[in-house]
């Protein structure tokens, strides 16, 4: 296959950008959930938790008490290294969920009274909020960061593994993505998952985004429903959805079949394996599919985006299942 996902014969097929892979979606109903872990929050919730701490600036303190060496300006670590989520719908979803460790929330004056208004709830054994500059938040995150006021430090979700979230259920759809490296494509696709009823999405290990920063808030809350599984070997990750039951379409652009025609007739689970933008599927993952399939676009348009071809693709898988 050359460098990028190109259509072949008379009718265009899209790609998420190189991604293939299929199944049909099934109802998550019952879905295996991350396990709290130890010194988590459990069900827990408190109440409202007023103006919070105030952050005055000064590294040498934190709203009001003496800090700890590690923690001035300069010795602690930067937001980017730490496990951080930000944004209103990310951190909202993180709070809510039962199975989040979170460890330390820093709001601005209006992002907290916007959650406040908005019902949000503190889990238990989290401290009040502390109230920063948007400014502190800027400097800390980058300058890339959306934060819209508000970030969440918090431990990563400790999902079951891929033979336990993935089991065989009729009408299933699991997503595999082949080192889909922009964060905010694999968030897009977490998203799109989530309302097609997909059981999991799947990636490498390595050469992938980690599930923080941008990737969850363009899940928009996402990453807290959806299993995101990382596996060190994805050709072995393949193997084991196939003996799981699954069909593993691999999407491509210049496969001879249509989506519609490459999915399976009956109830088999499916696994959708989507590749990277311009590379597509690595040839390792190719062979580890049952079939290549594309979307038909029309021919003034090379490919779509990766995450608007998983998100067509999951609608195709699931249509029948609705229907």
């Amino acid at each position: 296959m050359t460098s990028r996902n190109r259509q072949a014969g008379s009718g265009r097929g899209a790609t998420t950008g190189g991604n293939r892979s299929g199944g049909s979606a099934g109802d998550r109903s019952g879905a295996p959930r991350p396990s709290p872990r130890p010194g988590g929050h459990g069900d827990s919730r408190r109440g409202k938790a007023g103006e919070g701490r105030v952050d005055d600036g000064n590294p040498g303190s934190e709203g009001g008490r003496k800090a700890k060496p590690d923690e001035r300006r300069g010795k602690h670590r930067k937001f980017a290294d730490r496990p951080w989520l930000y944004g209103p719908h990310a951190v909202a979803a993180a709070l809510a969920n039962p199975a989040r460790r979170c460890r330390r929330l820093l709001v601005t004056r209006e992002a907290w009274r916007r959650l406040e208004a908005d019902g949000a709830a503190l889990p238990a054994g989290l401290e009040a909020p502390t109230i920063v500059e948007r400014e502190r938040l800027d400097r800390e995150l980058g300058p890339g960061a959306v934060h819209q006021g508000i970030a969440l430090d918090a431990e990563p979700l400790d999902w079951p593994s891929l033979e336990q979230v993935c089991a065989r259920r009729d009408g299933a759809v699991a997503l595999v993505l082949d080192q889909v490296l922009d964060p905010q494509n694999v968030g897009a696709i977490l998203r799109s998952a989530a309302a097609f009823g997909a059981l999991a999405v799947i990636m490498t290990d390595r050469n992938a985004p980690p599930p923080l920063g941008s990737l969850a808030k363009a899940a928009s809350g996402a990453l807290e429903i959806v299993p995101l599984l990382r596996e060190v070997n994805l050709a072995r990750a393949l193997d084991k959805l196939a003996d799981c039951g699954y069909w593993r379409i691999g999407l491509d652009g210049e496969a001879s079949h249509d989506l519609s025609a490459a999915r399976p007739r009956d109830r088999q689970p499916v696994a959708l394996v989507l590749g990277a933008e311009e590379k597509g599927l690595r040839r390792l993952t190719r062979e580890n599919c049952d079939i290549l399939a594309r979307l038909p676009i029309e021919a003034g348009m090379e490919s779509l985006n990766v995450s608007n071809a998983a998100a067509v693709a999951l609608y195709e898988l699931t249509r029948v299942r609705r229907d």
